[in-house]
């Protein structure tokens, strides 16, 4: 069989219209990237102003120095914050170091094995679980069998959140240091462990960093776990065995309130913590950037 030969300007025109269309596909792309850039940044926006708006207003001395009191009393939020600081601060000594050597044994001891890939599908599952779920299962272990709620119990809750958080940081981050540089080492006569302490963590310091401080931003903001665990409280408390107040908690109890003050209380809250937020971020990825 003969096979058909277009001639040079059969073939330009076939180009030409090639042509075209993939720059109408890659025009039509690109709007419809920037059209979904602008409506995302103008959420955003929205989002904040409005922290702003309702915020700024209620925001004073006595929201850093007053505990949250009856209704007309001019409370604060001083309990809440140093109760979401302490849980925050428990949720994340315990996550981390944990995270932190699961992380290490996947990328250094594991690959390739069966166990490896049972614990990276289990810490996957458990990235992506809802928080309530996890407070939920906190309240079965440390709450309802010892009877009552606690601080302790809720930083246990954020800890669950932020262990596959740095898992999956470590693990990513340790990958990427080059093979000569364990060769290096054990060439030098260090053990396993001593070429990942003295060479590879620091080589992938900031990136773990930058993992441990992401996760403190998403436990941060965190109401369902806390629920279920260190319940709120109302009154000063520093006892890790009582219930113990926290911002997202404190925000959840006050927007739904009949009182005005405590509404702006909640909106000075979700302000607070919004921009804390935001400042841990802003650090991540200036520490992200430096590795860069």
């Amino acid at each position: 069989m003969g096979t058909t030969t277009l001639s040079p300007a059969r073939n330009a025109t076939v180009a030409a219209a090639l042509g075209r269309r993939r720059k109408r596909i890659d025009r039509l792309t690109r709007i419809l990237c920037i059209a979904a850039t602008v409506i995302g940044l103008a959420m955003l926006a929205s989002i904040l102003a409005t922290l702003l708006m309702r915020g700024l207003g209620g925001l004073s001395l006595d929201v850093f120095t007053r505990i949250t009191l009856p209704p007309g009393s001019s409370g604060g939020l001083l309990n809440a914050i140093v109760g979401s600081l302490i849980q925050t601060a428990i949720g994340t000594a315990i996550g981390t170091p944990v995270g932190l050597l699961v992380g290490t044994y996947l990328s250094e001891y594991a690959r390739g094995s069966q166990l490896g890939t049972a614990v990276r599908f289990v810490s996957d599952v458990l990235l992506s679980a809802p928080s309530i779920l996890i407070g939920l299962f906190v309240y079965t272990v440390l709450v309802d069998p010892f009877g009552g709620f606690s601080g302790i119990a809720g930083g246990v809750a954020l800890a669950v959140i932020v262990i596959p958080i740095v898992v999956r940081t470590t693990e990513d981050m340790l990958q990427l240091i080059p093979v000569a540089l364990r060769e290096a080492a054990v060439a030098l006569g260090a053990p396993k462990w001593r070429s990942i302490v003295f060479v590879c963590y620091p080589a992938a310091r900031e990136g773990i960093v930058t993992g441990m401080l992401l996760a403190v931003a998403r436990i941060a903001g965190e109401t369902a776990p806390l629920l279920f665990t260190s319940l709120g409280n109302l009154n000063w408390s520093l006892s890790l065995t009582q219930p113990m107040a926290s911002l997202p908690v404190t925000i959840y109890q006050y927007a739904g309130s009949a009182f005005d003050d405590w509404v702006a209380l909640a909106w000075v809250g979700a302000l607070l913590i919004t921009f804390g937020v935001l400042a841990v971020n802003i650090l991540a990825r200036l520490v992200l950037r430096r590795r860069g």
